[in-house]
């Protein structure tokens, strides 16, 4: 819809991971490197870290997409790992397209050992990519281990790939899994984008689409896009996604700090998770269980009144726009069936 108005080629602000649209930052970079050296030692655990959004999966699938020997790669991803350690094996087997729904542990094993010694024999590597890996048991992750150590003619049969959250780091640092630590051969931690660099993801996304400029983005606009998202680059595609729908609804063809703070504060409403954290406790304070302490005085009563006026106020006006832009579309779809 807005891709039409703004003449893109595309919508560039997807938030499905895609190598396409990787923007090489200096944590990036940086992270690629580590991962390249992991995969050329072809044995054990590459770990790749990082906040929630900070294009963990979308660096993974760069890196398989820049292998030049690619069509050589068979590569599996599990994204359900709250399993324990039966059922992980039961999850892994599954997506190499094995039986695995009655089998038994020693089974499995076999099963998974004869289908990758014969993907080498074939002169292919196995890989498996397992994502949200802080929620993996710890039985599970000596599972993966155990999976690690399968040889054949003295070479390892599968890579695997564990993708997590910042707290993954610490589920690694128990005594219990040393030896899982001793496989690791690369390890890279993904940090937010700088200002400077969130303008630059920003531009780089809209270039790959075709974007000349239309709609224009002030400073201001960057800064404050920045501030909101907290350079994670998940978050910039949230804002800038409505960013641009909202350009298009309300005909801009330039983006200032007024409209990226009004649809801040719109996603805000919407998704507490966005709003700043200087807004997040409202006033209250928390005791150590987490419950939320009586607000102490007048002052900080009206102030927190005063927040919660504003917040209604913002969904009023949320609401009212809503209904333009439905009418508006609605008129948009009616003029499509005319022509």
């Amino acid at each position: 819809m807005y891709d039409s108005y703004y003449k893109l080629k595309g919508k560039p602000f997807q938030l499905a991971p895609d190598p396409f649209f990787f923007f090489g930052s200096s944590t990036h970079k940086r992270a690629l490197a580590y991962l390249r050296y992991g995969l050329s030692q072809g044995e054990g655990f590459i770990i790749v870290t990082g906040d929630v959004g900070t294009g963990k999966s979308t660096l993974v699938r760069t890196l398989f997409g820049s292998l030049e020997n690619k069509k050589d790669i068979v590569a599996g991803e599990l994204v359900n790992t709250q399993l324990d350690s039966a059922d992980i094996l039961r999850m892994v087997a599954a997506t190499f397209g094995l039986a695995h729904q009655s089998s038994e542990k020693t089974s499995l094993i076999k099963n998974l050992e004869n289908f990758f010694v014969s993907r080498k024999r074939e002169g292919k590597r196995c890989m498996l990519v397992v994502d949200e890996a802080q929620n993996l048991p710890l039985e599970s992750l000596e599972e993966l281990r155990m999976l690690s150590n399968l040889h054949h003619d003295g070479k390892t049969l599968i890579q695997i790939f564990l993708l997590g959250q910042s707290e993954f780091r610490e589920n690694l640092a128990v005594p219990h899994l040393e030896q899982v630590r001793q496989r690791i051969t690369a390890s890279y931690h993904l940090a937010h984008l700088s200002a400077e660099e969130t303008q630059a993801y920003i531009e780089h996304r809209l270039k790959k689409v075709g974007w000349s400029d239309d709609p224009v983005f002030t400073a201001e606009a960057y800064q404050q896009i920045f501030e909101f998202s907290e350079g994670i680059p998940r978050r910039i595609n949230t804002v800038c996604d409505r960013l641009l729908l909202y350009g298009f609804l309300e005909e801009k063809h330039r983006i200032d700090g007024e409209i990226v703070k009004t649809v801040a504060d719109e996603i805000a409403v919407e998704q507490p998770a966005f709003a700043r954290s200087s807004q997040e406790d409202g006033g209250s304070q928390k005791t150590s269980d987490g419950a939320k302490k009586p607000i102490a005085n007048a002052s900080e009563l009206e102030k927190r009144v005063m927040m919660l006026e504003a917040e209604l106020d913002i969904m009023k006006k949320r609401f009212k726009k809503e209904r333009e832009y439905m009418r508006k579309i609605v008129q948009i779809s009616l003029n499509f069936e005319d022509e």
